[in-house]
């Protein structure tokens, strides 16, 4: 009995880690103006994030993006405020781009973090392992 006890326990130990995904860092890069774009960039971290709650996933935000961004010109500012909640979940937009357009950090939809370069911080989040992902 005790044999038949440990090899069910090693069976269902096995199943559990099999439908078990690694978790990923992916990094979504939006430079985007057009607001379909924008809407789809959010619907895919969205989706993404509630499909692999262990996986870290940041959208970086910079040229044509800004707008979706800010709090009185975005579209899908009450899903950014939403997903910028999670642990999982970081939104960033460039510096040097809001500068550009007079923006200030009063301006951005709480829980975007500010980042003194777009580019620059894809960079560096490809070079700690990062996958990336153009939205266009």
């Amino acid at each position: 009995m005790k044999r038949y006890l440990i090899l069910i326990l090693v069976c269902f130990l096995s199943l559990s880690t099999v439908g078990q995904e690694k978790p990923v860092k992916v990094v979504f890069d939006v430079t985007s103006s057009d607001v379909k774009v924008q809407e789809s960039a959010v619907r895919h971290v969205k989706m993404m994030a509630e499909s692999y709650p262990n996986s870290q996933f940041e959208m970086v935000g910079y040229s044509g993006a800004l707008d979706m961004f800010l709090n009185e010109k975005s579209t899908v500012a009450e899903d950014i405020k939403m997903l910028a909640q999670k642990p999982n979940i970081t939104f960033a937009v460039c510096e040097a781009t809001m500068a550009r357009h007079s923006a200030t950090e009063k301006d951005l939809i709480p829980g975007v973090k500010p980042v003194p370069d777009g580019i620059l911080e894809i960079a560096n989040k490809q070079q700690q392992g990062w996958s990336y992902i153009k939205e266009q």
